[in-house]
């Protein structure tokens, strides 16, 4: 049933496609710049600097007459290398301090004699075998600078938080149309100019525009294209937006395998998706937006391209479609006064009873774990050992088939039946990995694509499962409040990756047991497949009380032509950021 609904949108509404490959395509920057800090921020083996000039260099039993020719035998920050100066100076270089020995005249890696201990001020020698400049070797973000390095990614989600909320409160007041020019155009000029910074915070600034933009562009197309799209694809198309996410990250890999200067790495990343920059400007506003600011010419105009390249002999008229929806707003306030009331709701009126605070509260968790397994996974990638551009790539590619897992599972087996499973499967997973020794580097990897494959289910799942969940008078609210929960877990998922310091599993532990509360509380929360949305709280609470009572009831009356009529604005409308 899903595949066909796919089908006969492509076939039938040839504008609604063009619009959404045009928007989504965009997407993939978001997915650029959300995980580009992986290889632009990477920190390579490094130590103290010297003064003078080098005529040997020792490291253990092996000798070379330049430093260059070591880093192939490093294997710890715990090691250190022995040099001999011109001048005959002999210094010990530690990666945060270095060592004057005071009478030694014979070269030799291990002393035991008198040494006189000096700070970096002569800066770093960083290994440059893999990456010729990152932004910790231009800026020497390392030793007692290294925390300003762990600052990046945070910063960056940061960003991600609060331009969620500012640009999809700006999209509302002044439309997609705009909102999505000036994203798209925002994130091609604030990716170029964070490759011409001149120093770490004006770097960290221009980054923190750019997850604003990204984010906010994210958080806008999706509402753009659910606007324009059918109710009968509007699943198909709304979980694939998060696919073109996903191609953003493989195109980071491959961008990382071919540039290793981290400005040049930057601007090609920045210039991947000029293309859509040069024709956004085509993309019209939405008919929904145009309707509910009463530009009824406008609106009018809209629907009558989308008629023509539909090829539509009878298109839908404006006048007919306000009339109707003024009927049933009519019917529908004498019918409930609840519903036509002008109370303004709260995020107490998630809390309001004790089946609705559990079940928001196992949401929020949901969307926390979600997005902290997402970026866990995906940070830690190019930490699994092998070939780290070729990880990052194949945990970007598996997200392609796990939504289209998650579109099948939930229309047949629900979505609490396919969101449970898939928790637990990431908790064991977690587990799992604990357990493989270090040496099977390919079975690692396979376990955590593994991981990102079931977390990236349940991640996807959540966003339309919310909205079934809660009534219509807060289920924007809930919504909204879960994709804040969301991007929290985003700001906190880079600290988490640090915590390998501590114990290389600290991540994967975390990750596990939250997904595993978060599968076993899920179990409490009612099936909607099927299910008439709710209007009222009342119902929402019925709804988790008696399951096999409430399935039993019909959905809210409502007008047949109203819905067919509006069905091609997308009436209902979900909020989502990654």
């Amino acid at each position: 049933e899903g595949f066909s609904s796919v089908k006969c949108f492509f076939s039938l509404y040839r504008f609604q496609a063009c619009v959404y490959f045009a928007s989504v395509f965009q997407a993939m920057s978001c997915g650029i710049h959300y995980l580009a800090s992986v290889f632009m921020a990477v920190t390579p083996n490094f130590v103290c600097g010297f003064p003078g000039n080098v005529s040997s260099v020792l490291f253990h039993n092996s000798s070379a007459s330049s430093i260059e020719d070591i880093w192939t035998l490093w294997t710890s920050p715990e090691n250190y290398i022995v040099i001999q100066l011109e001048n005959g100076e002999i210094w010990e270089l530690d990666q945060c301090s270095r060592s004057k020995r005071e009478a030694s005249l014979d070269l030799a890696y291990e002393y035991k004699g008198n040494k006189s201990v000096f700070p970096c001020s002569d800066g770093f020698l960083y290994d440059d075998t893999k990456w010729k400049s990152t932004v910790v070797t231009q800026w020497d973000l390392v030793c007692d600078r290294e925390w300003l390095a762990k600052l990046i990614q945070p910063t960056f989600m940061l960003g991600v938080l609060i331009g969620a909320v500012i640009f999809g409160d700006i999209a509302d007041r002044l439309g997609r149309q705009r909102v999505i020019w000036f994203t798209s155009a925002g994130q091609f000029v604030f990716g170029i100019a964070v490759a011409f910074t001149f120093d770490y915070y004006s770097f960290v600034i221009v980054r923190f525009l750019l997850a604003m933009v990204s984010s906010g562009y994210l958080v806008v197309a999706f509402v753009y294209v659910t606007e324009f799209v059918g109710i009968k694809a509007r699943t198909w198309a709304s979980m694939h937006v998060h696919a073109f996410f996903a191609m953003g990250i493989m195109i980071v890999a491959l961008v990382g395998f071919l540039v290793r200067t981290w400005w040049v790495y930057q601007i090609f990343l920045s210039i991947a998706t000029l293309p859509f920059v040069l024709c956004c400007w085509m993309l019209p506003e939405t008919p929904f937006w145009l309707l509910s600011e009463e530009r009824y010419e406008d609106a009018q105009k809209v629907i009558d391209t989308m008629a023509r390249w539909n090829k539509v002999s009878t298109p839908c008229k404006v006048s007919e479609l306000c009339s109707v929806q003024q009927d049933d707003l009519a019917s529908g306030t004498t019918g409930d006064d609840d519903t036509s009331s002008a109370k303004k709701h709260n995020i107490l009126d998630l809390f309001c009873n004790w089946q609705i605070a559990r079940r928001t509260i196992t949401v929020w968790l949901i969307w926390f774990t979600g997005s902290l397994g997402y970026y866990v996974f995906s940070l830690s990638s190019v930490s699994l050992g092998g070939n780290e551009y070729l990880n990052l790539f194949l945990i970007g590619a598996v997200e392609l088939p796990c939504y289209i897992i998650a579109c099948v599972a939930m229309d047949k087996l629900g979505r609490r039946n396919t969101l449970i499973p898939f928790l637990i499967l990431s908790a064991l997973i977690c587990v799992l990995i604990m357990f493989i020794p270090q040496d099977f580097n390919i079975l690692i990897i396979l376990a955590n694509m593994a991981g990102k494959f079931s977390i990236g289910v349940a991640f996807g799942l959540i966003y339309l499962y919310t909205a079934e969940l809660y009534p219509t008078i807060v289920r924007s609210l809930a919504v909204g409040t879960g994709s804040m929960m969301c991007r929290v877990g985003s700001v906190v998922a880079p600290f988490c990756v640090y915590l390998r310091s501590v114990w290389i599993f600290m991540p994967l532990l975390l990750v596990g047991i939250m997904a595993l509360l978060s599968g076993i509380l899920t179990i409490m929360l009612p099936e909607t497949l099927g299910k008439p949305l709710t209007n009222t709280l009342v119902e929402a609470t019925e709804m988790g009380r008696n399951k096999k009572s409430w399935s039993e009831k019909t959905p809210p009356a409502h007008s047949g032509a109203a819905l067919e009529k509006i069905e091609m604005f997308g009436q209902e409308r979900v909020s989502t950021d990654k």
